[in-house]
């Protein structure tokens, strides 16, 4: 395995400049992970504040619950006992729970946070734990319900997953039946190409996904099976068992709901005299805060003195609401813009993992932490990979391709172009484009003479002269047919580079499932994914198998 440091800029630009110039916007965040001093003042921070979240014991204690079921690894265990001790730090990071674990930038992420988790325990000496944050009471179906894997005729190919009933509920409460299941499941083990790895990857999935009811459950199962061993440790932000401890959590966002508004606000001003737009809604009257109803998931406004859903279907007052808080915790919901506000009341955190967009819609939060006198932790962006295979490297050799080649479509365009043009039998443009112009020369000074004949001459002339050319350029494009068929074998080694390493016109890790990369590697792909060198800074690297 070799590890190349290489451009891909996908990230917006306040996350580049995050990453890059962290004075031009370091009034929307807390600290800078570059510098040395900002961990040990975070931790000395947490050190100071423990008495500010939810308890470690009742905590430690649903992680036990949560993690026998779905992450039962002897290493989790010891994690979670650690973390149950004062000084004890954590490094997290979330994600949907998408179907077979979702893109591979899922698998980034957790191997990030152990990565980060470790080089933080080294830096501090002091334990560190990594945590996933499986986002169980996302509501957006169609975001998790699918995966893509690059299949033996060269077509990226998607998996999709069907639900019952359409409703809006979060993941982990949408249920999904067996035989949808073994729908999905059938679907993959057909997509993937045969392997001497695919028998023990599909006997890794049948297990995850047998008795099991929605995504989230079968998400848990593999990320537990996959990085359990690391001690990565899971928990589900849709929980009701850890609603009932975030209680007290939702009740400051409740009673100081106008003031994190007004931060929020106040943060998109000064968003705007940066030069950076939001990158997720701010709403006049927005609570920021769902209810859970029978069948959806509702975004709580803040209407005459009430907290209302758009439509109305749910009305209370500020009072009332906090009686339902009390009675059914499992009802309630964060949004994007309270999220990082309950995982750190609830987490002592060093520092939370992010891909680029969460870390431009953290830049709204750092004045909300402030109003529940909290600090905005370290933002850690997640570790960015391509993955070049061995096949895929000697065909970019043999056709002279550089990564700046590949990563450009309009400069890969050409170079394909390009060898194509060198292995015709004839110049077809050139000897094409000669055709229309003899042919114009010969022609137009012949509707000039129709002209004087008769006027509508010269019009049936010109029309006739046009479906002359439409003709010519028929067959202009019949012929390039024929000569891409002459040379389909080298244009299918093109299609190959391009759609390993940007199906879909996007990066590879955007789009392609883990398993799709587990049958072409194994499993020990993983493994070393985790000797890579941690890059504190996120950007992104080629790993050249």
């Amino acid at each position: 395995m070799n590890v190349v440091q290489e451009q891909l800029s996908f990230a917006g630009p306040l996350a580049e400049a995050y990453v890059n110039q962290f004075s031009a916007v370091e009034l929307l965040y807390e600290s800078d992970p570059g510098q040395a001093d900002s961990w040990a003042e975070r931790a000395a921070w947490l050190d100071q504040t423990e008495h500010t979240r939810i308890d470690r014991k009742a905590l430690t204690a649903r992680l036990r619950e949560y993690n026998g079921l779905y992450n039962p690894n002897p290493a989790v265990k010891r994690a979670i006992d650690q973390l149950e001790l004062p000084g004890t730090a954590v490094i997290v990071g979330g994600q949907q729970s998408g179907l077979f674990t979702g893109p591979l930038l899922v698998v980034y992420k957790a191997v990030t946070i152990l990565k980060a988790a470790k080089a933080a325990s080294t830096r501090l000496n002091r334990p560190v734990v990594p945590i996933f944050w499986i986002a169980g009471e996302d509501h957006d179906w169609d975001e998790v319900n699918h995966a893509y894997v690059l299949a033996p005729d060269l077509q990226v190919r998607r998996i999709r997953m069907h639900r019952g009933a359409m409703d809006r509920l979060p993941v982990s409460f949408t249920k999904v039946t067996s035989e949808a299941w073994d729908k999905a499941v059938s679907e993959l083990e057909q997509l993937l190409p045969d392997s001497e790895h695919k028998a023990a990857i599909m006997e890794l999935v049948r297990s995850s996904s047998s008795e099991t009811d929605n995504l989230t459950a079968c998400f848990a199962k593999l990320i537990g099976a996959l990085f359990g061993k690391h001690g990565l440790v899971l928990l589900d932000s849709s929980d009701p068992e850890l609603r009932r401890l975030e209680m007290p959590v939702f009740e400051r966002m409740i009673r100081h709901n106008d003031e994190l508004e007004s931060a929020y606000h106040e943060t998109v001003r000064d968003m705007a005299g940066l030069g950076y737009e939001p990158s997720a809604e701010v709403a006049e009257g927005g609570a920021n805060l769902f209810y859970i109803s029978e069948r959806e998931r509702l975004l709580l406004f803040k209407r005459e003195g009430r907290f209302e859903d758009r439509k109305g279907k749910v009305s209370f007052t500020a009072e009332e609401l906090l009686v339902e808080l009390r009675e059914h915790p499992e009802r309630f919901s964060n949004n994007v813009l309270t999220r990082p506000l309950m995982q750190d009341s609830l987490l002592p955190v060093l520092g939370s993992v992010l891909g680029p967009g969460e870390i431009a819609y953290w830049g709204l939060t750092r004045k909300a932490f402030h109003k529940l006198e909290m600090k905005m932790p370290l933002l850690l962006p997640r570790e960015a990979f391509t993955v070049v295979d061995g096949t895929v490297q000697k065909y970019m050799k043999k056709y002279q391709l550089g990564w700046n080649d590949v990563k450009d479509a309009e400069v890969f365009r050409s170079k394909r172009e390009a060898w194509l043009a060198a292995q015709e039998r004839m110049q077809v443009d050139q000897r094409f484009d000669e055709v229309v112009a003899a042919f114009g020369q010969l022609y137009d000074p012949l509707l000039e003479e129709l002209a004087e004949v008769q006027s509508g001459l010269s019009r049936i002339g010109a029309v006739n002269r046009d479906k002359i050319i439409g003709q010519i350029e028929y067959l202009r494009g019949k012929t390039k047919d024929a000569l891409e068929q002459i040379h389909e074998t080298g244009l299918r080694h093109f299609d190959r580079i391009q759609l390993s390493l940007f199906p879909l016109n996007k990066p590879q890790e955007r789009v392609y499932n883990l398993f799709d990369a587990l049958n072409r590697f194994g499993m020990d792909w993983i493994d070393g994914l985790m000797d890579i060198p941690y890059e504190v800074s996120g950007k992104h690297r080629i790993i050249y198998l």
